[in-house]
């Protein structure tokens, strides 16, 4: 179920409680108009940002090599590390095919203005007990044109 449901959902009840209290009306009726001044409130309440943060960031993006991970880091703390310097659209984190273990690299996408900045500031940064390499990732085409 979710949260935002909840929500309006004890709102209704809390309003339909009071409406029957001191108007005096029906309990049907006292929760409809619950409901409907749940749902107003909800209408003119802005949305948190945190509704925004989950957007993907549309603009110029690069996409960083990161070396040198914990094994046990999850894309979680990746995003979150590199989210103070900018907006991140996606993390990979590299696993083994066979084994499913990370590799200890990984990749990540976000705004072009703030892969500079954590280029230059988490390159050799220490994360978690391991010193991190981060440089701009090569493109596949590249790779591909060298075999």
């Amino acid at each position: 179920m979710q949260k935002s449901f909840v929500i309006v959902l004890i709102a209704a009840l809390l309003g339909a409680f009071v409406f029957f209290q001191f108007s005096g009306t029906s309990s049907s009726v006292a929760f409809i108009a619950g409901v409907v001044v749940a749902m107003l409130i909800f209408t003119f309440i802005p949305t948190s940002s945190a509704n925004s943060a989950d957007e993907p960031y549309v603009g110029p993006t690069m996409t960083l090599y990161v070396g040198n991970l914990p094994y046990r880091v999850h894309e979680g703390e990746v995003k979150a590390l590199f989210g103070e310097y900018g907006p991140v659209n996606s993390v990979r984190l590299v696993r083994d095919r066979k084994t499913g273990r990370r590799k200890g690299f990984g990749f990540v996408e976000m705004s072009e203005a703030g892969a500079q900045k954590a280029m230059t500031k988490l390159n050799d940064y220490s994360f978690q007990e391991r010193t991190l390499k981060v440089r701009e990732a090569k493109s596949q085409e590249s790779d591909s044109d060298n075999s």
